[in-house]
């Protein structure tokens, strides 16, 4: 009894825990702590030089201007990679529907974003995808999202051969390693990181969506989450509203026994969430640092569908900087941030190591910052700029030409990615 009352009492622990760290509120908090600490020089691993945010924004605010001269910037999400080679797969997507009902064409878009971002954690330095169609050379996320997008278009995620263009539970269950790697052409001269880790994902997405009909409804598709959402399965209406943090919240409580376990408390897993002694929190969640980085991803990434079907978008300003290596690796090229250690940049870490979790923290929380300059270098009012557009316009570009000026591409920190991370 005693066992069984120890069981029970760790895991109303991690329940605890986890609902206390499933919040954009409690990221930024916890992420602030760990800015206010380096700025007072008490992080072990970096410093900041508060003089190169304005340099930093700069740069930043430059390519966006390159990149989007009229400044109408689009939200940053997985379908700018699905525009990669300048070529329209929405457009190709919806061509391959045909005539149907908007609802019908939202859950096929809704279907193949939660894919292709599932499989979208970094490729590593090597791999590359040939598109079958034109010939054309794609690597890294735009590679990643280019491939997924035939494997979706291919019917590989759908169990149902008279419609392919879905993801259900019974077709996500049935991805092994090797028939992802065929699809994603990798081969021993063309390694993908994390291959199998991110099949397990897709596997564990089918089982979720099983074990939660009341969410996923019965067809057990990513898309039922919408009707949940809409609150009306007959179609979406035309005042349907979506609050941001509503679709994110959705996604970390269903999505949480998808991620692997090394991050749980009394079995409960906590997802992309990470230790670090310097942080404080009430109750059990003391001490950790959560980021939740792939379930925001999927969430800037899922707006968009929502907004095609008609469907106003409130609070997006409520989602973070995403806190992956481009972002990051802005912060430190720019001079932002400094290594204490130079010689840490030739250490393989890992994503649970001190110096990579206070490095992510550090970036959400440098990035509303740097948010705010980039506003006032380009003249424009956090409505007309919310974070989501400073990131794609922005952030993420431009930490990726710093890396290609410096490093050919590489990230700043060497990260060992199992593929559901960065």
């Amino acid at each position: 009894m005693s066992a069984e009352n120890d069981f029970i009492r760790e895991r109303s622990r991690g329940e605890v825990a986890a609902s206390e760290l499933r919040s954009t509120i409690a990221v930024r908090e916890r992420c602030g702590q760990l800015l206010d600490r380096a700025r007072v020089g008490q992080s072990a691993w970096f410093t900041v030089d508060e003089g190169k945010l304005r340099d930093a924004a700069a740069e930043v605010a430059t390519l966006t201007r390159q990149r989007y001269p009229k400044l109408h910037i689009p939200f940053h999400s997985r379908w700018r990679h699905f525009e990669a080679g300048g070529v329209d797969r929405r457009r190709q997507l919806e061509e391959l529907l045909g005539d149907v009902a908007p609802q019908v064409r939202a859950h096929a878009m809704i279907d193949l974003t939660f894919v292709s971002v599932l499989l979208d954690a970094g490729a590593g330095p090597e791999w590359k995808y040939v598109d079958p169609h034109d010939g054309a050379t794609y690597t890294r996320s735009e590679g990643l999202a280019v491939a997924s997008f035939h494997a979706f278009t291919s019917g590989m995620f759908s169990s149902d051969k008279l419609r392919p263009l879905q993801a259900d539970a019974q077709g996500l269950r049935s991805v092994v390693t090797d028939r992802l790697a065929r699809a994603f052409q990798v081969r021993e001269s063309n390694p993908l990181v994390g291959l199998d880790n991110r099949a397990v994902l897709l596997r564990r997405l089918g089982e979720a969506m099983v074990e939660q009909p009341e969410v996923f409804s019965e067809a057990a598709r990513p898309s039922g989450m919408c009707d949940l959402l809409m609150g009306d399965e007959g179609g979406i209406t035309p005042t349907a509203e979506l609050e941001t943090h509503d679709l994110l919240s959705q996604l970390l409580v269903s999505l949480s026994g998808i991620w692997p376990m090394g991050n749980s408390m009394g079995g409960v897993p906590l997802g992309d969430v990470w230790r670090h002694p310097a942080v404080r929190g009430d109750g059990p969640s003391d001490g950790w640092v959560p980021f939740h980085k792939l379930s925001q991803w999927l969430t800037y990434s899922l707006l968009e569908p929502f907004h095609w079907a008609g469907v106003k978008i409130r609070g997006i300003d409520k989602l973070t900087g995403l806190p992956e290596y481009r972002n990051g690796g802005l912060l430190l090229d720019s001079g932002v941030l400094r290594l204490r250690e130079p010689d840490a940049a030739h250490t393989v870490w890992h994503a649970g190591d001190e110096i990579i979790v206070e490095w992510r923290a550090l970036t959400v929380a440098l990035l509303d910052e740097l948010a705010g300059a980039v506003r006032r270098e380009l003249s424009q009012s956090e409505e007309q700029l919310p974070l989501a557009c400073v990131l794609e316009g922005g952030t993420w570009a431009a930490g990726r030409e710093l890396a290609q000026r410096t490093r050919g591409g590489l990230p700043p920190l060497q990260v060992h990615s199992d593929g559901t991370v960065f």
